[in-house]
């Protein structure tokens, strides 16, 4: 067996490999969360926000984060996140720069909402709402 192959495994449908221990950790963590069932997240089957909103956000935490990492995160598929993103860049929510061989997702905060009863406020009030950071 060739030393590439030695070092390349599968973990699920995705292919891993030789990053460093703890990414490999990471990834398996964040496909476990990904892929539980909707009775093992206390219950619930339905979030206040959409995809649509989650993927605004991840890419707001990382700018740089690969597709197929937010979908991971966000619990659906990588080309569901394409189709989203593509939405949010067509609607002016974010902007796209090619950086190498990588993109960077620039989120345009002062974007009003889109529906009729959140139109007042803007992405900047939806991201600060549910940010992590204790003010």
């Amino acid at each position: 067996m060739s030393q590439s192959s030695k070092n390349k495994r599968k973990i699920g449908s995705i292919k891993v490999g030789t990053g460093t221990q703890k990414e490999k950790v990471a990834m398996r963590a964040a496909k476990a969360e990904a892929t539980k069932k909707p009775s093992e997240d206390s219950g619930n089957r339905w979030t206040f926000l959409t995809n649509h909103a989650h993927v605004l956000i991840v890419l707001h935490r990382d700018p740089s984060i690969v597709l197929r990492e937010v979908a991971l995160q966000v619990g659906i598929t990588e080309r569901a996140v394409q189709r989203i993103i593509q939405d949010l860049e067509e609607e002016g929510f974010i902007h796209r720069e090619k950086v190498g061989r990588q993109n960077h997702y620039e989120v345009l905060t002062d974007q009003s909402l889109r529906h009729p009863i959140e139109r007042h406020k803007t992405i900047g009030d939806l991201l600060q709402l549910v940010s992590e950071q204790v003010q």
